[in-house]
């Protein structure tokens, strides 16, 4: 009976269960959110990497007079969250 856990015939069942509680209308919006999500982070997560510097310049803090905005790119054909953020920033968050 419970050999191999999960069938099929299991996934079939949870589908239509998934279909018959949101509807067939909001599941491509959520999954079109999903992914929109999805490649926002991965263009953040690359964006960290390619700025973060080896150790030894992580300690040592910005000048304030140096402290540049930078644009904060959105994914492509999500213009409306790109926004300016000041680098360098010592507020706490």
């Amino acid at each position: 009976m419970l050999r191999n856990g999960l069938e099929p015939w299991h996934l079939l069942v949870v589908a239509i269960v998934i279909i018959v509680l949101f509807g067939s209308k909001k599941l491509p919006d959520a999954a079109r959110g999903l992914g929109k999500s999805m490649r926002i982070l991965k263009s953040e997560a690359k964006a960290m990497r390619e700025e973060s510097p080896g150790p030894a310049a992580a300690a040592e803090p910005a000048p304030a007079e140096e402290v540049q905005a930078r644009t904060i790119r959105a994914a492509p054909g999500d213009a409306a969250s790109a926004r300016l953020v000041p680098e360098g920033d010592a507020t706490p968050r």
